[in-house]
């Protein structure tokens, strides 16, 4: 049978286009590290600036082939952080300028670029500080001991507010004249941070395994990296909405079945199976199979489904509906510059028409929903801001408990706790009552392993963001407590979904469940039970 797939999957293989794009955080450049232990970087206009802690020195070398052009001696034993104020460097010295070891007790020192000499030494507001930067009228470091991220006075070290860091190992820092960028070694990603809060905005993968040290040069991103002693030129900013990677090709089997345990006769039964499509996550490689025989039939919100009817089934026996699907499932991750988003009045009527629409299950004109919303964003207009910010008071005032049943969203919200679908239907009706279009997508799961089954499934919303279309966000998901896990559900999806359903909620053919749905007519007193599961299988190329 899996050779009948192939066959498929060679002829479909001619047809699809092959996608060659740029994206943020992809790898322009790269030049020769001046030394081999760079911990940071910073930028004068023109050049870049390495400090390097074997050789206790500050580099700077030519972006364009890496060749040095100045050293001068690092002003402490261990250099740090490097940042540029337009005059001056500014380095971060994790020993306190003392050649001990376990001697952490940071000192911040501002350096001559032609001499080297200190015309200023400060205390580091923090222990161990690594990466730094400079913000116009402050500094910023970031401390992998105490895992912080903190702006603070130029003149006495004086923290003048803190974030917990992204992630546990943060290294390198930039700040880009709005944003900060900050590198985690652990998770080798480099992180866009909003410093009005701390919050992580934008994902993307570092360039190497042990990425220290970061810079902006105005246009785009440097790296340095340890393990590689490289320096790498990285882009941002490029107008890629998406990246796809990660990919992986499966067959999915889904069935769902009814079980007549009698005694008396299903007279009627009827199965939907939604049927999933092309999208930024999946590429669909052959058309799906399905048995027994069916019609499609599509909704009011457009999804298509596998309408499978039965009649007279006896006790004892079993119908089901079975869908086959090959598909190419991708990892996807969204680049979203809060800037770069519209307005609510550049969204599509035909969409706002559609994806506003109330009912029984959001309720969102209930004082719940409106008192949630006023709460949570307050006088925001900015709709990456309002998407971003519901998003954040869903994790300050829900957990994640599936506890069975899909309750209202006020109900759901006032309980203060919900599945992944109860989550969805909250945050669709906070969104809808903001004036965000908003639906939900539903899947089946890659359990673990890539050959494994899945009864369990998965729910997840999508919000039309103008600039950019239908984005993904989890808002259960965000049931975490750092920065980055809690970012990382936002425009993001694994490669472990095969998407079957999208929906504005209570179809005709669906209902409010997803991947599948049932009904049946029974003489009195018939015991029906119904089960639905998905099968994964990978397919060797």
């Amino acid at each position: 049978m899996k050779s009948m797939y192939y066959s498929f999957l060679a002829m479909a293989s001619l047809v699809l286009p092959l996608l060659s794009y740029g994206y943020t955080g992809e790898i322009i450049d790269s030049v020769a590290t001046p030394g081999d232990f760079p911990t940071d970087l910073a930028f004068d206009g023109e050049y870049l600036w390495v400090a390097d802690y074997q050789s206790d020195k500050i580099f700077r070398i030519n972006p364009a082939d890496g060749k040095i052009v100045h050293e001068i001696p690092s002003p402490g034993y261990w250099p740090e952080g490097l940042a540029w104020d337009g005059e001056a460097l500014w380095n971060a010295d994790i020993k306190g300028g003392i050649p001990l070891s376990e001697n952490y007790n940071g000192k911040i020192y501002r350096l001559d670029p032609e001499t080297g000499r200190v015309l200023k030494t400060i205390p580091a507001p923090s222990s161990s500080p690594r990466g730094l930067a400079w913000d116009g009228q402050y500094l910023w470091c970031v401390d992998n001991a105490s895992d912080e991220l903190i702006r603070f006075s130029p003149e006495d070290g004086t923290t003048i507010v803190s974030f917990d860091s992204p992630s546990s190992d943060p290294r390198g820092l930039t700040f880009d004249g709005k944003y900060l960028w900050i590198s985690d070694r652990l998770k080798d990603e480099i992180y866009m941070v909003d410093p009005g809060n701390g919050s992580v905005i934008i994902i993307t993968d570092a360039p190497g395994p042990f990425t220290t040290g970061l810079a902006f040069d105005g246009q785009n991103l440097w790296a340095a990296d340890y393990q590689n002693d490289r320096i790498y030129k990285l882009r941002v900013r490029d107008g890629v909405k998406y990246r796809q990677y990660n990919a992986h090709e499966a067959k999915i089997t889904f069935r769902h079945e009814i079980t007549n345990f009698g005694p008396g006769i299903v007279r009627e039964a009827d199965i939907h199976l939604a049927i999933p499509n092309d999208r930024p996550s999946q590429s669909i490689l052959v058309p799906p199979v399905f048995k027994p025989e069916f019609n499609r039939i599509t909704d009011k919100w457009g999804q298509e489904t596998a309408h499978f009817h039965f009649e007279n089934v006896n006790p004892g026996e079993k119908v089901a509906g079975e869908m086959v699907t090959v598909a190419k499932i991708h990892e996807v991750r969204y680049f979203i510059y809060p800037e770069e988003v519209g307005t609510v009045d550049d969204i599509p009527q035909e969409i706002k028409d559609k994806y506003l629409e109330n009912n029984e299950k959001y309720q969102y004109d209930h004082p719940v929903i409106q008192n949630a919303l006023k709460a949570a964003i307050g006088n925001e207009t900015n709709a990456y801001m309002v998407f971003r910010k519901i998003f954040n008071y869903l994790i300050d005032h829900m957990y994640y408990e599936m506890a069975g049943g899909w309750n209202t969203a006020p109900t759901v919200l006032e309980r203060g706790n919900g599945s992944c679908s109860e989550y969805s239907f909250v945050y669709i009706a906070l969104c809808r009552a903001a004036g965000l279009p908003a639906r939900y997508a539903g899947s089946v799961v890659v359990r673990g392993d890539y050959a494994c089954m899945d009864d369990v499934f998965h729910r997840w919303v999508e919000v039309y963001l103008p600039g950019y279309g239908w984005v993904p966000i989890d808002p259960s998901g965000g049931d975490h407590d750092r920065p980055r896990d809690q970012a990382h559900y936002i425009g993001h999806l694994d490669h472990r979904f095969l998407i079957t359903t999208q929906s504005g909620g209570g179809s005709e053919t669906m209902g409010w469940t997803y991947n599948s749905n049932e009904s049946w007519v029974t003489d009195p007193k018939t015991h029906v039970v119904s089960d639905h599961f998905a099968e994964w299988e990978p397919l060797e190329k």
